[in-house]
């Protein structure tokens, strides 16, 4: 007996946003799309990509940007912004013909487009109020909550990177019609160097759920430097800057993922008490590279990594100081814990990442079928 082909669409228009992790969820899925012969068409709204993301798309063979200013859901004041980003990916959806429409954001799922749609539940605004206040979103934010839980609802189907984002999204705007885990996946081109005595970070310091600040509060007392990547408010001299934590801490700016690459390969340990992550890419990438992990004990990066990280309690920047100590001086542990991410992490890999996204393009192209020929009996 054969085996079935598998089933690949021709033509996927996704939206993405240069932003956050969506833009390096977005490009590494488009990669390997590519690799399959499909073409993606990415319609990116928010800020412009910078230099450094247009030429990594630039790089991704059947890619095509395709690009809108439009502000985007979860910014402050974006309506009249997501009604004229909806007339224009109905637009494209006319043009293209995609096989699928995947959406890396809510609300547009409710339009008629002609193909299915499938929503990707990256984070959400209530969830991560939930996590980083300790109460519900505030009324100002209802009309983000009533199009989230309208496009939830809407989506031929939604996916999320772990199960605890997938009930998160489902405790606050109801259960999906359909609903599958796909954990991301990412291709890291590690450079081998010899480990230094440094503690890694990264994240954007602006954003509350990153929790960065518990690791510089946490730093003074560290036995070795810590190094943060992410973006700042703070202007940097020279691409680096020193924060007012006695020298213990050097912010690195935002960097290009091949200088984050970089230092994540040097790195020894990596430490990200996050109070909120639906997956964490920074934490793989990170893993991938050698680097033994300390993370926020939070349900998602609990089913991630398992027994392949230290969990400390986000709020708690004495214990993370300890566990930080306790791995920088103990060669033995860091090489153990170091092993056990790196051995975790390859279940990540990006062909299963693929794959998961394939299924699904199936699961909707069957089911679209399948109505089809319901209308036309």
């Amino acid at each position: 007996m054969t085996a079935r082909a598998r089933y690949m669409p021709d033509h996927v228009l996704m939206t993405a946003d240069a932003v956050g992790g969506v833009w390096t969820y977005a490009l590494e899925l488009a990669r390997g799309l590519s690799a399959r012969g499909v073409h993606v068409t990415l319609a990116v709204m928010g800020p412009s990509p910078t230099a450094s993301q247009r030429s990594d798309a630039a790089e991704v063979e059947r890619l095509t940007l395709r690009e809108s200013n439009c502000r985007l859901e979860w910014m402050d004041g974006p309506w009249d912004d997501v009604e004229r980003a909806g007339e224009w990916l109905l637009a494209l959806d006319r043009e293209l013909a995609p096989d699928v429409v995947h959406l890396n954001g809510y609300a547009h799922a409710v339009l008629p487009f002609a193909s299915p749609v499938l929503v990707a539940a990256h984070s959400c605004v209530c969830s991560w109020w939930r996590a980083v206040h300790g109460v519900p979103a505030p009324d100002s934010w209802d009309r983000y909550r009533s199009a989230v839980r309208a496009g939830v609802q809407a989506a031929d189907l939604v996916v999320a990177p772990t199960r605890a984002m997938l009930d998160a999204l489902a405790a606050d705007h109801g259960t999906p019609r359909e609903s599958h885990v796909i954990a991301n996946g990412r291709t890291v081109h590690v450079v081998r160097v010899e480990k230094e005595p440094f503690i890694l970070g990264a994240g954007r310091l602006w954003d509350e759920a990153k929790n960065v600040g518990a690791l510089l509060d946490a730093a003074p007392s560290l036995p070795w430097p810590v190094y943060v990547a992410g973006a700042t408010s703070e202007p940097a001299r020279d691409g680096v800057s020193l924060l007012a934590t006695g020298g213990h801490v050097r912010l690195l700016g935002t960097l290009t993922p091949r200088a984050l690459a970089g230092w994540m390969a040097r790195a020894s340990i990596f430490a990200s008490p996050a109070l909120y992550e639906p997956f964490g890419l920074a934490a793989l990438e990170a893993a991938l590279a050698g680097c033994a992990l300390v993370v926020g004990d939070i349900p998602s990066q609990r089913e991630v990594w398992g027994d392949a990280a230290i969990f400390v309690p986000p709020n708690d920047s004495d214990a993370l100081g300890h566990a930080l100590t306790r791995l920088a001086g103990d060669p033995e542990l860091l090489g153990t814990m170091a092993d056990r991410a790196q051995h975790r992490a390859a279940r990540y890999g990006v062909d299963r990442f693929v794959d998961g996204y394939v299924d699904a393009y199936e699961r909707l192209g069957s089911a679209s079928t399948a109505d089809a020929l319901a209308l036309s009996a």
